[in-house]
């Protein structure tokens, strides 16, 4: 496999001249499978987010191939929104050359080559629903943290109907010391805004499509996010926890190489 470290190896060595260096170099960007599928290569080298497949429209044939592809090159592959039908298939036949693991509460797959090595970031992220129909996309929040290093506590079912349970959940938020609270809401969407007017982190808001009648698919909630007046929140796209936990990820690095060089 040709990586990064390889061609800088062979640049010194002066097997490589510097063009011919930069070629290689910027042949690792990107690659191809069957003309239909391109792949960024080089992303979690350089964001610290490793490549996610979007499972929903392709079929087991194509995912099977994506895994069995760009694992060995990238060292680590997430697949979310794999169909129930898919999950058990997919682990059971990638298991025979990767570690693998399959979580059906939010039908996320993660593929990693056997020598890949995880990190642990110094970082302390509190997940919170509002409801417990909003679990599945917190799960797919908090398996993501977890996978890239983050200390992860949840605190679910909050919701703004009893304010005494809000209440709670701050004071669990705060017991755990966390960095960044992901809050996730469907309905009115208020959660973000009441967590957020109590704490002094970072609260990244998800909206969900659980609800129903006017707005019922998201839209209610997105809205009252977008509009909060309690300052200090990120609010991404509907049912969006994969967009949530990197985002969180980005500022948790952050956090952790700040508190590794400070000692």
């Amino acid at each position: 496999m040709v990586d990064i470290r390889s061609v800088l190896k062979r640049l010194v060595s002066g097997e490589l001249s510097v063009d011919e260096a930069e070629r290689m170099i910027k042949l690792l960007a990107i690659d191809e499978l069957g003309g239909k599928v391109v792949f960024d290569r080089g992303r979690e080298l350089r964001r610290g987010i490793p490549e996610v497949i979007y499972g929903e429209g392709k079929d087991l044939n194509t995912l099977l191939r994506i895994a069995r592809e760009l694992t060995p090159k990238v060292g680590r592959v997430l697949i979310s929104r794999v169909l129930p039908d898919h999950l058990d298939v997919l682990r059971d036949e990638l298991s025979r050359d990767y570690l693998v693991n399959a979580y059906r509460s939010c039908r996320l797959l993660v593929v990693k080559a056997k020598d890949f090595r995880d990190e642990k970031l110094l970082c302390r992220v509190s997940v919170i629903t509002a409801g417990t129909a909003d679990i599945p996309i917190a799960e797919e929040v908090v398996v993501i943290l977890r996978e890239l290093g983050c200390d992860v506590r949840t605190v679910y079912d909050v919701g703004v109907a009893g304010l005494q349970r809000v209440v709670k959940a701050v004071r669990e938020v705060k017991e755990f010391d966390a960095d960044v609270a992901v809050v996730v809401a469907g309905r009115e969407g208020a959660l973000p805004s009441v967590i957020s007017s109590m704490l002094d982190i970072p609260v990244v808001a998800v909206p969900t499509s659980h609800a129903y009648g006017f707005g019922g698919s998201g839209i209610s909630a997105l809205m009252s996010m977008l509009q909060s007046c309690s300052l200090g929140i990120a609010v991404v796209n509907i049912d969006n926890g994969v967009g949530a936990a990197l985002l969180t990820a980005l500022i948790c690095r952050r956090i952790s190489i700040l508190r590794e060089r400070c000692g």
